[in-house]
């Protein structure tokens, strides 16, 4: 479903370079279930964003369902990402002018779903989270574990084929990740493709696979998770 074939990404401020990404090979098939780990720095991020097709390589192929998207413009890549690709962050990104359904039903703003649609769809998918009876709240009137469930419910509302999640717990108590973490796994279980980054060990350890980073490459030897 995703490949990536020797990509390679560098950024550019001033007179300094950094290379992010150096030559990584990676397949991710549908319904994988994929935690990325490793130092800060190593470019895990950077590989997100270009599996998202928030980002583009500088070099490499990127096939996104057979699809070389390696030198895709920013609309077209706009336009492949719309409906099929869902993000989740640590941070939330909660807009906290809008109630909680209206942050789900942002998902769908730009697409061709009309609007009772839309919030039926969201009311769906906040019942399925356990969060319904906060549909009329703001963000700041949540847990940070009923934001990032929120979250998970905008990403998800679109029903997007790959669900690309940066630090999904990073923000939040334990009991609180472990909790996102149940919901992760129950997404993949339903047949999402799910790519995660994390610095847990233990939660890298609830994926079906696993790859280590390091200085912008993908360690040769792929761990399998328990």
């Amino acid at each position: 479903m995703l490949k990536l074939l020797n990509v390679s990404k560098t950024y550019r401020v001033k007179d300094i370079q950094t290379a992010a990404l150096s030559g990584v090979n990676l397949t991710i098939d549908q319904g994988d279930y994929l935690a990325v780990v490793g130092p800060s720095g190593c470019g895990k991020s950077t590989l997100l964003s270009i599996l998202g097709l928030l980002d583009r390589p500088d070099s490499g192929q990127f096939l996104f369902d057979g699809q070389d998207v390696s030198r895709a413009s920013e609309a077209e890549r706009t336009l492949l990402r719309r409906g099929r690709v869902g993000f989740v962050f640590q941070s939330f990104n909660l807009i906290e002018q809008l109630t909680v359904r209206q942050n789900v039903e942002m998902a769908l703003k730009y697409t061709d779903v009309s609007s009772a649609e839309r919030r039926e769809r969201a009311d769906a998918m906040l019942d399925q989270l356990g969060v319904a009876h906060r549909a009329g709240h703001s963000p700041s009137q949540l847990s940070g574990g009923q934001q990032q469930r929120v979250a998970i419910a905008r990403a998800l509302v679109a029903r997007p084929q790959v669900l690309l999640a940066d630090e999904p717990t990073g923000n939040l108590d334990s009991s609180h990740g472990e909790e996102v973490m149940r919901l992760l796994r129950d997404i993949n279980r339903n047949g999402t493709t799910l790519v995660m980054v994390t610095h847990s060990p233990a939660h890298a350890r609830q994926a079906s696979r696993v790859i280590e980073m390091k200085d912008g490459r993908n360690v040769q030897r792929e761990l399998q998770a328990a």
